[in-house]
């Protein structure tokens, strides 16, 4: 009886996973950056990882850009027509609210047709409209969608500070200053309830409040989350402060707490709430603004703001200086945001990657990645004397820089993240 025959010939190693990524632009904002950093991390680990963009400001050859710029001002034009006269022409929350009714015909796209899967990351203001989504589904691809903020499990507000209507159904917008259970709002909200029923869909929500948050959402109800951080380039910032520590204007012999932003005195900052905190470290513990200062850097719109401010400062205005601002924060001792909400607080995590601790209240994402009374403080309640509390905490104690910076690098290292990406990718392809 002859031998059985056994096939010794090695198995085909498999060929990279196709993605394509779909964001507003490359470098226009905080969520296009963190899409950029996520396209090359993947792309460091073997996944063929592509972006088509809405507005191109790199000349990397992965991105592609879709539209002339004629045709993405109309978009983004008519959008903005369309809200502005639903919120009875109010221009303070213009830009609160997306609506999604315009879009490119993306989904006609050779790499979206070529794709093995498909991402979506940040799509507002003229890229996808959901009728775009909708046909994107239709081409049968696993479809992962990045939540950089809640404006997919909203009607149509990027944070609601404050509003609960999306656990409902929305409508009676604030930000439309209705009154109208049926209004702009509502009418998104069903559309987007429509789609998300008529496709399988995995969201990723980039911090646990984020997740915690969309949870509690009527749009997903039964949705799959996934929580996975946006990377982050911890590598980039020093714990030790190099060349240019004596061009900063500032007394060394001081501490340094930093404040900063990029709109500095934006209401959703929350910066009197971190001036009264100064104010009352100013007045019930001398020794404090006796021995330390404030650094805030950011744009203002009113530099008043600070007239009230007791406690010993400079503002270093904008810094568009990369290299100044690491040095900055290698300088500082604390860094403090009281902001109302963020999903993923950058300037929280680029001041823990320089050493510093960090101070925070527990609002929005702020809190995710701040351990109490080891990397950092949170404070149970956004007052004057909470947040005050965790900055005296802070100054009294000296930071161990280096485990700052490696605690930052460990969770958000760009690999580790796009690894988790990738995990998610072979088990929607059943790899």
């Amino acid at each position: 009886m002859p031998d059985t025959l056994v096939n010794t010939t090695p198995d085909q190693p498999q060929k990279p996973i196709k993605v394509t990524i779909l964001c507003h632009s490359d470098k226009l904002g905080q969520p296009s950056v963190v899409t950029h950093r996520l396209m090359r991390a993947l792309r460091r680990i073997g996944v063929d990882a592509r972006m088509v963009v809405f507005t191109r400001l790199t000349y990397d050859e992965n991105i592609s850009k879709i539209s002339s710029r004629f045709l993405r001002v109309m978009r983004f034009q008519y959008e903005r027509a369309k809200i502005f006269l639903a919120n009875k022409m109010h221009l303070d929350t213009l830009f609160d609210v997306s609506i999604a009714n315009v879009g490119c015909r993306v989904s006609s796209h050779p790499w979206v047709k070529d794709a093995d899967i498909v991402v979506l990351s940040w799509i507002n203001q003229g890229l996808l409209s959901l009728k775009e989504v909708r046909r994107i589904g239709r081409l049968r691809k696993p479809m992962v969608w990045i939540m950089h903020d809640m404006w997919n499990f909203t009607g149509i507000c990027h944070h609601a500070q404050g509003c609960t209507r999306y656990e409902q159904e929305c409508g009676s917008c604030p930000f439309l200053h209705s009154t109208n259970p049926r209004d702009l709002s509502y009418k998104v909200w069903k559309r987007k309830r429509s789609l998300y029923e008529s496709m399988p869909i995995n969201f990723v929500a980039v911090s646990s409040w984020l997740e915690d948050e969309a949870r509690k959402s009527s749009l997903m109800a039964d949705a799959r989350i996934h929580m996975i951080p946006n990377a982050f380039p911890a590598e980039a910032f020093y714990i030790v402060p190099k060349s240019l520590r004596k061009a900063l204007p500032v007394d060394y012999s001081r501490k340094l707490v930093l404040v900063g932003a990029w709109k500095l005195d934006a209401p959703a900052q929350r910066l009197q709430l971190t001036i009264d905190a100064l104010n009352y470290l100013f007045e019930n513990e001398p020794q404090v603004a006796n021995s330390s200062m404030v650094l805030f850097f950011g744009d203002v719109a009113d530099p008043a703001v600070f007239d009230r401010l007791y406690f010993p400062y400079c503002h270093m205005g904008a810094i568009n200086d990369d290299t100044l601002l690491r040095e900055i924060y290698a300088s500082s001792s604390v860094v403090v945001s009281t902001a109302l909400y963020e999903t993923q607080p950058g300037t929280l995590l680029e001041g823990q990657a320089a050493g510093c601790f960090a101070v925070t209240t527990r609002v929005g994402g702020m809190a995710d990645n701040v351990k109490h009374l080891i990397n950092g403080y949170v404070a149970e309640e956004p007052t004057p004397e909470a947040v005050a509390e965790g900055i005296k905490w802070a100054l009294d104690n000296v930071p161990d820089r280096k485990m700052l910076h490696d605690s930052v690098e460990t969770a958000f290292d760009a690999p580790i993240v796009a690894s988790k990406y990738k995990e998610l990718f072979e088990r929607l392809l059943h790899r």
